[in-house]
């Protein structure tokens, strides 16, 4: 159960970056598919969440949802939107993950 948990949470991760990347392509909710991408990947992502969360604790389900799901929408957005990448952003990122990381040890599992 628990490794379906982590495919759970990894879904809930891709359809968070789905749905915060649909948001910058709904340009303000102007354009109709991708606002509609919006609350479907969204809503997505929450399902899994909360079936991850059948044997991943709250804490560490959240930091790697939000941690990496963060780092993957930085590299979205500087390899599809062509936002720079500079030394701060790139250590900032580093930052998130190392949290994720030492928070997934502290966890024990």
């Amino acid at each position: 159960m628990a490794s379906m948990s982590w495919a759970f949470l990894a879904a809930a991760i891709v359809c968070e970056v789905g749905g915060t990347t649909s948001m910058k392509l709904s340009e303000g909710f102007s354009r109709p598919w991708p606002s509609l991408l919006i609350l479907v990947c969204y809503a997505t992502s929450f399902g899994f969440l909360t079936l991850a969360l059948r044997s991943i604790q709250l804490g560490l389900a959240y930091a790697v949802w939000a941690g990496v799901g963060t780092a993957l929408t930085v590299a979205v957005g500087v390899a599809f939107f062509k936002e720079p990448m500079d030394l701060a952003k790139a250590v900032s990122v580093g930052l998130i993950i190392a949290g994720v990381v030492g928070l997934k040890f502290s966890q024990g599992h």
